[in-house]
């Protein structure tokens, strides 16, 4: 069975349109109906992990590599950002940079001799390389406070502006993901986006068509790294206290949870399985405790034998039920 992946540019462009604009109205709704206010908090973090899911989408939806390690990522640019700006006080943006070029050089250094694997096996290794730096989050308390966490780290700003309040970082936070978005879709209708639906489909058949398989797989693994970092800092400088808890491999699972939810071949599917998720960790599943785990495993299950292609499919189904 092929796979399909939805690359229409002006289906996008209105979609875009239409995302950008319920983004900017959202907050404005929130205000006037109490019911939605404190969803606000909630939106935020929903941005952040829509910034992972969309780089897990680019890796594992459309280049078809599996990854574990994700939330490794994730927390070194929130711990490079949290640790610099705490202890030396650097601007948290050159901070977030510094992630960046950090999490770009680990991937580069992992990436490499990891992505010569396939299926199983690289899961394995990425799986491997989230354990390491969880235990070295915990390890090195001098510097990151080990599994009591690092406080105090400040919040971030925009010449001289502070972003103090839930609705001025929604902002950044969804314009930051607007941004990524844009960028990825159109990365997936350029040549590279063709380079990576070929490898997905094939290794051997990109690679005897000329598509130069390593440096493309080493490429999107890099790419969604450093925005799994910047996610990392986002999310430090938002909650200005991180501990390791927050990046275990645990957080890699849900993040994966998140794609196959809303559907791993779909930079949108990616966004709404991360809204489904986070609105069930943060609203919704949080009487149920250590069941919590169990009834992820249950809408996985559910998900993978009846509506394979994720939520976002769903309308497709419907529509192919009404015209038969």
């Amino acid at each position: 069975m092929v796979e399909t992946f939805p690359v229409t540019k002006h289906k996008n462009t209105v979609q875009l349109a239409g995302f950008g604009l319920g983004l900017f109205l959202f907050p404005w709704v929130a205000q006037r109906i109490p019911y939605l206010d404190h969803y606000m908090d909630v939106m935020v973090f929903v941005g952040i992990y829509s910034i992972m899911t969309i780089a897990l989408c680019l890796l594992m939806g459309y280049a078809g590599q599996i990854s574990l390690g994700h939330a490794s990522f994730f927390g070194l640019g929130a711990y490079i950002s949290g640790v610099i700006t705490t202890k030396y006080g650097l601007n948290p943006w050159f901070c977030l940079v510094v992630g960046m070029v950090v999490s770009a050089a680990v991937a580069l250094a992992i990436g490499a001799p990891s992505l010569k694997l396939r299926g199983h096996y690289l899961a394995m290794a990425t799986l491997a390389f989230c354990i390491i730096i969880t235990i070295i989050f915990n390890e090195t308390m001098a510097v990151t406070g080990g599994p009591d966490g690092l406080a105090f780290i400040p919040g971030i700003g925009i010449m001289g502006y502070a972003l103090d309040s839930v609705v001025k970082y929604y902002y950044l936070v969804w314009g930051v993901v607007f941004v990524v978005l844009l960028v990825c879709l159109n990365i997936i209708r350029s040549r590279v986006g063709r380079a990576l639906r070929s490898i997905h489909g094939s290794e051997l058949a990109a690679s005897a068509m000329g598509v130069n398989v390593a440096k493309y797989k080493i490429w999107v693994f890099v790419l969604s790294a450093v925005l799994a970092s910047v996610a990392g800092s986002l999310y430090a400088h938002y909650l200005n206290f991180i501990n390791p808890a927050s990046f275990d491999l645990f957080v890699s699972i849900k993040l994966l949870i998140m794609i196959i939810l809303g559907g791993m071949h779909s930079l949108w599917g990616a966004i709404v399985g991360a809204a489904l998720v986070t609105f069930l960790s943060y609203e919704w599943l949080q009487y149920f405790e250590e069941a919590e785990v169990m009834i992820y495993g249950a809408i996985v299950l559910l998900i993978v034998i009846f509506l394979p292609g994720g939520v976002v499919s769903i309308p497709e189904k419907v529509g192919s039920l009404w015209r038969r």
